[in-house]
């Protein structure tokens, strides 16, 4: 007798009990081995007082099972309330997003028939680490975090799955002619780790053009890999051109757990009255069957999909006159897909998994020198009409024998020295202050933020101006 996979399981709020209803029958009927056990997230805990959404008791079972299969989560608005979503990617390092994103014409409408795509998106990482900062009466920021080792994960386990699930050709896109550390940081890494795969075609694109060109022609490409935020933005413009949002399913993959779900939302509009389409969370528990080493049973359980979906059974959804022969409901649905199991598809290709498709990752060790040159400390001054020369003087007058005002910028142009008189300024403001030293002490700058201060300046923020191996680990300003 085979021996059950241990998973938990989350039904979620709004449509999720009844997707995930239809989607456990499914797979039971399918045969697969599953020791399911159930724990509520989202909603029903945060009314409990639990500002994450999550129990502790579902916390330990999803270490100690490593497998997670969750219907959509319904998040409260307003402050103090993060996604369930997120917080468990981050806790427990899922640091791969997976999304495939593939048409199913003709049995659903698409403009694009031709597209079979997936794209891998870093998980952890980028503006969504959630380091918001109110600095002035008037600005606003948010950290944009990327890390070499986060990058070359991401970007490692996107030519490892293309090499396993038979790819041929891996794009990057990013914004690396604007934000050239961080996202240069990123498409450098693609860049190193594809000269390790060269049976594997690897281009780039800038990530405007990438997306209009996703959205135009999806056929061009096969696996696409990006940062956080880009990669949210792609999946969704690529689920929704193959079909529906609904039909869409994500894996979210760590070295010791994973979570499988589908894309779209709670749907809290349409709950209880049978007409969800289960299909996106029923396609991610395939991924997840085949994460599980169960390929047999995720291959029966998608066949018996796309059988049900080219008879033209089809739920509200992606129902269409000319293309469909029945409008069915929530269980109707996942009675015509069990039906179908033991079929094939005779319009659909079939599809068949390799049970031995590991995906392994690593990142490499780094040593590099780095050394303090200077420091860019950020002030709040709504004096003088916002005159950049008035600033500049003030600042100098503090300046220290160690550090001098080489630079003041506003929202990242140059105001001084010979600033634009028709740059409009905020009353957040970067003055950097550099070293003739190749080496500073940290006790200079303390030093000058004293001054700085004794001078009635509102130092709001500071960023340590740093070489690594000789190469400046900073953007550099007009004119330095």
């Amino acid at each position: 007798m085979t021996e059950k996979k241990r998973i938990v399981v989350a039904p979620g709020d709004g449509v999720g009990p009844e997707i995930m209803d239809a989607t456990l029958r499914i797979l039971e009927a399918s045969g697969a081995p599953l020791d399911c056990e159930e724990v509520a997230l989202g909603q029903s805990v945060f009314e409990k007082g639990i500002s994450s959404g999550i129990e502790p008791r579902a916390w330990d079972l999803m270490r100690e099972r490593g497998v997670l299969l969750k219907s959509p989560i319904t998040t409260p608005q307003g402050k103090g309330f993060k996604s369930v979503n997120v917080t468990i990617r981050k806790t427990l390092n899922l640091f791969a997003n997976v999304r495939p994103c593939k048409s199913y014409a003709p049995s659903v409408a698409s403009s694009h028939p031709g597209m079979n795509l997936v794209i891998i998106r870093e998980n952890e990482e980028d503006l969504y680490a959630g380091i918001e900062h109110r600095q002035t009466p008037e600005v606003h920021q948010v950290l944009k975090l990327v890390t070499r080792p986060g990058c070359e994960k991401i970007v490692r386990y996107a030519f490892e799955y293309a090499r396993a699930y038979g790819r041929k050709k891996v794009s990057c896109m990013t914004k690396d002619n604007i934000m050239k550390l961080t996202d240069g940081l990123f498409h450098e890494v693609f860049d190193e780790v594809a000269k390790e795969y060269p049976e594997i075609k690897a281009d780039h694109y800038i990530i405007d053009i990438g997306a209009a060109r996703l959205a135009a022609s999806p056929e061009i490409f096969d696996v696409i890999v990006s940062l956080n935020l880009y990669g949210d933005i792609l999946s969704d413009i690529a689920a929704q051109i193959a079909g529906s949002i609904g039909l869409a399913s994500s894996a979210n993959v760590g070295e010791k757990m994973a979570m499988f779900e589908a894309v779209h939302g709670s749907a809290p509009d349409i709950a209880g009255r049978d007409v969800a389409n289960p299909s996106g969370l029923l396609i991610a528990a395939t991924q997840m069957l085949v994460h599980l080493g169960l390929a047999d049973h995720a291959a029966a359980v998608k066949n018996a999909w796309l059988r049900t979906m080219e008879s033209g059974i089809h739920t509200p959804d992606v129902f269409r006159e000319e293309l469909s022969t029945r409008k069915v409901g929530t269980k109707a649905f996942a009675d015509a897909v069990i039906e179908n199991l033991g079929k094939e598809p005779e319009i659909l290709q079939p599809v068949s998994y390799d049970a031995n498709s590991e995906i392994k990752v690593y990142t490499t060790p780094l040593s590099v020198a780095k050394t303090l040159v200077g420091v860019d400390v950020f002030v709040c001054w709504d004096e003088a009409e916002r005159d950049p020369d008035l600033l500049a003087e003030k600042l100098r007058a503090a300046s220290t024998e160690a550090l001098e005002l080489r630079l003041v910028t506003n929202r990242g142009v140059k105001v001084w020295p010979e600033g634009a008189k028709e740059t409009f300024c905020s009353d957040h403001w970067r003055c950097r202050f550099r070293s003739s030293e190749d080496d500073l002490s940290y006790g200079e700058v303390v030093k000058l933020l004293g001054q700085l201060h004794e001078a009635g300046l509102d130092v709001i923020k500071t960023e340590n101006l740093c070489n690594f191996d000789g190469k400046p680990g900073f953007s550099m300003g007009q004119g330095e």
